[in-house]
């Protein structure tokens, strides 16, 4: 049987759909999640230093490295799980602890993380969660907890994947700058599916902040474009003001279709990023299957009103920069037209100053050939009286005569040889 040739990035391809499992939990116990990024003005990861940094905390517990062309890791490190994951934008650790420890959400969790590990970490924290997974209760004691835990006001509590689980939390940073979390789950509930669900929530966290990015970048758009609009606009009613130059005024749009191609490029990976992530959002809490929970509002309904408003900021600055940009584009090719128009007509006045003295030119021309006729004839009639002179005598006529008689001939023979040799001249 013939072998098949396989595609260098075959098996490399199969792979990745396995290569982030989820982690196996099951109750009770803690998990401690951070993301960081090192991308500076979205250029990306400083990859070498991202995973020098993870090395660093293998070598603190003598877990053996993983494979250089490895992107992500799943380990013990002494009595903890430790899951790394590197993505385009940012790195993530989460720390599986078989324990409540001594009291709820007090961070102790992270301790698996060295202080001077986490000082010398080459990027800026984006997000940071503490989760409490919890043995399933009934209903009023996981009320009692969830009001002495969270904040009501912003509390999202729900039933999850077919009454899996209860979920909840406040998206609301505690004293030790994490999230807070909380799950509670049933016997019934197997340990992989109380993985995902944990992993979901650190997921809708992290992709919730990453958008966010975009609405503060869209916040410091929105004054820039302000200030453009108005110069704009202003353009816009100097298209019929005789006082203003065209030309002045292309020079004014062309700088500030500059500026707008500015802004363009520099939000422009930021706000499709920020779209990217705000669906894996939704993805994220679309597959929790939700229900209600005791009358409390949902992920979803909490993302509906507090999340949702902000990506539709951020599409709503997007489209005014492109409506910005198309303003630009359509001023831009009436100004031109409105210069064309100009410069035909200057070109226009300038051929009939060129006629003007083209008709100038014609008369003095001719003026020059009459006086030439003259002072040729005057040259002629001299040369033709040496000539004539000697036989003035025989023919019996005085010299004035001669000269009488020879001048019109002279004059008549220099005008016509002229004006023949004028026609033979190409105009």
């Amino acid at each position: 049987m013939a072998q098949l040739i396989d595609h260098p990035l075959r098996h490399a391809t199969a792979s990745e759909l396995h290569a982030r499992p989820f982690p196996h939990i099951s109750a009770p116990a803690r998990a401690a999640f951070f993301a960081y990024t090192s991308a500076q003005n979205d250029s990306g990861r400083q990859e070498a230093a991202d995973r020098a940094h993870f090395l660093r905390l293998l070598d603190h517990y003598n877990v053996a490295h993983p494979a250089e062309t490895e992107s992500h890791f799943f380990g013990q490190l002494g009595d903890v799980w430790i899951k790394w994951e590197c993505h385009t934008e940012f790195v993530t650790y989460t720390a599986f602890v078989d324990d409540l420890g001594d009291a709820a959400f007090d961070g102790s969790e992270f301790a698996i993380f060295p202080a001077a590990w986490q000082a010398a970490m080459p990027g800026t924290t984006l997000s940071s969660t503490s989760i409490r997974v919890e043995e399933d209760q009934d209903t009023q004691s996981i009320k009692d907890k969830l009001d002495g835990w969270f904040v009501s006001e912003s509390l999202a509590a729900s039933r999850v994947l077919d009454r899996a689980a209860v979920i909840a939390g406040d998206y609301r940073m505690d004293g030790n700058g994490n999230m807070r979390f909380a799950v509670f789950v049933p016997a019934s509930t197997g340990r992989r599916r109380v993985g995902r669900i944990v992993q979901r929530l650190n997921e809708i966290e992290v992709y919730k902040t990453m958008s966010m990015l975009g609405l503060m970048r869209a916040r410091s758009l929105s004054v820039e474009l302000n200030a453009v609009d108005t110069n704009l606009s202003a353009l816009v009613a100097d298209l019929a003001d005789d006082q203003v130059s065209a030309e002045d005024n292309l020079n004014g749009l062309l700088k500030l279709s500059a500026d707008l191609e500015g802004h363009s490029a520099a939000v422009a990976y930021r706000f499709s990023a920020s779209k990217a992530y705000a669906a894996i959002v939704a993805q994220r809490i679309e597959v929790l299957r939700e229900s209600q929970f005791e009358g409390r509002q949902s992920f979803r309904e909490f993302m509906m009103r507090r999340f949702d408003p902000a990506m539709r900021t951020v599409q709503a600055l997007d489209n005014r920069l492109q409506d910005l940009i198309s303003r630009a584009i359509r001023t831009g090719d009436l100004l031109r037209t409105r210069v064309d128009v100009e410069r035909q007509t200057q070109n226009q006045e300038l051929l009939s100053s060129m006629n003007r003295r083209a008709d100038v030119q014609l008369q003095l021309q001719r003026t020059v050939e009459g006086l030439s006729v003259v002072a040729i004839s005057y040259y002629a009639t001299g040369l033709s009286l040496y000539v004539l002179t000697p036989l003035s005598g025989v023919m019996g006529m005085s010299k004035s005569v001669l000269t009488a008689a020879v001048v019109p001939l002279v004059v008549g023979s220099v005008y016509l040889a002229l004006r023949r040799i004028r026609k033979h001249i190409p105009h």
